[in-house]
């Protein structure tokens, strides 16, 4: 009986973080007001250029200002590893900036041990196998007709197109996000730091 409530506490708690997660990002058909900006040229929250090209991911995401929450978030979910691993993969790191417009207090109970297999699917959703840099994504883009899906590691797609000649990363889910500092090489693949978080569908 008690693991019987447990299991049904933390399934509510799952929900109600998959529910506030839907609640905080626009679908497509938003206002264009509603998603994250693009980025302006001469605005780049994260500078990453102090990152050394023969560092690898999680460890560049670990020393840089303005990542430590999907710092924090990959060391609570175990992926740090995966990221300081021989790779390659393409990690579309959102700022910290793009946490705070997520619903308020999701991205703390996103590090809820209740709520490990939620964190796990966001933060995989973001990394794609294989190195990709912008000119290749958008190559891709055009060769697609406007549009390319990349296969993410949680296995669900993320539709990129561009904004003008900003990339632009629609999930599964309708949110949207823009790579705002683009191409930080790493030993083990490359870094694109975006300003939104995407929001796959999540475990329940």
């Amino acid at each position: 009986m008690i693991r019987s409530l447990q299991t049904s506490a933390r399934r509510a708690a799952v929900l109600l973080l998959a529910a506030g997660l839907a609640g905080c990002v626009p679908p497509a058909t938003a206002p264009v007001s509603a998603p994250p900006p693009p980025p302006a040229a001469a605005v780049v929250p994260v500078d990453p250029s102090h990152i050394e090209s023969d560092a690898m991911i999680a460890t560049s995401i670990a020393a840089t200002p303005g990542l430590g929450t999907l710092a924090a978030e990959l060391h609570t979910a175990e992926l740090d590893a995966l990221l300081a691993g021989n790779g390659p993969y393409t990690l579309f790191a959102p700022t910290d900036t793009a946490f705070t417009r997520l619903a308020p207090g999701i991205a703390r109970d996103l590090l809820a041990p209740e709520n490990r297999a939620a964190l796990v699917a966001l933060l995989r959703y973001h990394i794609v196998p294989g190195t990709m840099t912008t000119e290749q994504l958008t190559a891709r883009i055009r060769a697609g007709g406007g549009r390319t899906m990349l296969t993410t590691l949680g296995g669900q797609p993320i539709t990129a197109t561009l904004t003008g000649d900003v990339i632009t990363l629609t999930s599964v889910t309708g949110n949207r996000s823009y790579v705002e500092a683009a191409d930080v090489a790493q030993a083990n693949g490359v870094i694109h730091v975006v300003n939104g978080v995407l929001v796959p569908n999540l475990p329940q």
